[in-house]
Protein backbone atom coordinates (compact mmCIF):
# COMPACT_ATOMS: atom_id res chain seq x y z
CA UNK A 1 0.00 0.00 0.00
CA UNK A 2 1.47 3.46 -0.38
CA UNK A 3 2.35 5.89 2.41
CA UNK A 4 -0.12 8.11 1.84
CA UNK A 5 -2.84 6.09 2.34
CA UNK A 6 -1.56 4.47 5.76
CA UNK A 7 -0.99 8.34 6.89
CA UNK A 8 -4.55 9.22 5.28
CA UNK A 9 -6.17 6.55 7.60
CA UNK A 10 -4.43 6.90 10.52
CA UNK A 11 -5.29 10.74 10.46
CA UNK A 12 -8.48 9.48 10.41
CA UNK A 13 -9.07 7.75 13.44
CA UNK A 14 -7.62 10.39 14.97
CA UNK A 15 -9.55 11.51 18.39
CA UNK A 16 -10.07 15.24 19.05
CA UNK A 17 -9.62 16.86 22.03
CA UNK A 18 -12.42 16.42 24.73
CA UNK A 19 -11.85 19.54 25.66
CA UNK A 20 -12.82 21.46 22.77
CA UNK A 21 -16.57 20.32 23.73
CA UNK A 22 -16.88 22.17 26.86
CA UNK A 23 -15.88 25.84 25.15
CA UNK A 24 -18.31 28.26 25.49
CA UNK A 25 -18.72 29.95 22.53
CA UNK A 26 -20.77 32.76 21.33
CA UNK A 27 -22.88 29.99 19.09
CA UNK A 28 -23.78 27.81 22.37
CA UNK A 29 -25.12 30.73 24.54
CA UNK A 30 -27.94 32.72 25.39
CA UNK A 31 -28.13 35.87 23.26
CA UNK A 32 -26.30 39.06 25.46
CA UNK A 33 -24.08 36.20 27.81
CA UNK A 34 -20.93 37.63 28.39
CA UNK A 35 -18.37 34.84 29.90
CA UNK A 36 -15.61 37.26 31.40
CA UNK A 37 -13.39 35.73 33.66
CA UNK A 38 -15.73 34.77 36.77
CA UNK A 39 -15.78 38.04 38.15
CA UNK A 40 -18.65 40.66 39.35
CA UNK A 41 -19.29 43.67 37.32
CA UNK A 42 -18.94 46.63 39.48
CA UNK A 43 -20.68 48.99 37.42
CA UNK A 44 -21.79 50.03 33.96
CA UNK A 45 -20.18 51.64 30.73
CA UNK A 46 -22.36 54.76 29.37
CA UNK A 47 -23.15 55.78 26.13
CA UNK A 48 -20.06 57.96 25.18
CA UNK A 49 -17.59 55.36 26.49
CA UNK A 50 -17.06 56.45 30.09
CA UNK A 51 -17.80 53.71 33.34
CA UNK A 52 -19.85 54.34 36.19
CA UNK A 53 -18.79 52.39 39.25
CA UNK A 54 -22.30 51.42 41.56
CA UNK A 55 -21.24 51.66 45.05
CA UNK A 56 -23.49 48.65 46.06
CA UNK A 57 -21.72 46.66 43.83
CA UNK A 58 -18.55 47.06 45.20
CA UNK A 59 -16.94 44.09 47.78
CA UNK A 60 -17.69 45.31 51.19
CA UNK A 61 -15.07 43.26 53.87
CA UNK A 62 -15.80 42.81 57.41
CA UNK A 63 -13.11 42.54 59.58
CA UNK A 64 -13.18 42.24 63.07
CA UNK A 65 -11.32 44.45 65.80
CA UNK A 66 -8.41 42.49 66.49
CA UNK A 67 -6.28 44.50 68.82
CA UNK A 68 -6.84 42.79 72.28
CA UNK A 69 -6.41 39.03 70.73
CA UNK A 70 -3.73 37.42 71.76
CA UNK A 71 -1.66 35.34 69.32
CA UNK A 72 -0.58 31.91 71.40
CA UNK A 73 2.88 30.09 70.14
CA UNK A 74 2.71 26.79 69.39
CA UNK A 75 6.50 25.68 69.31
Amino acid sequence: MPLGLLLGLGRSFRRKRTSSLDILTTKRVPRGFYKGKNCKPTGFHTRKGGYVIVQEKLPNYVVPDLTSFKVLNVD
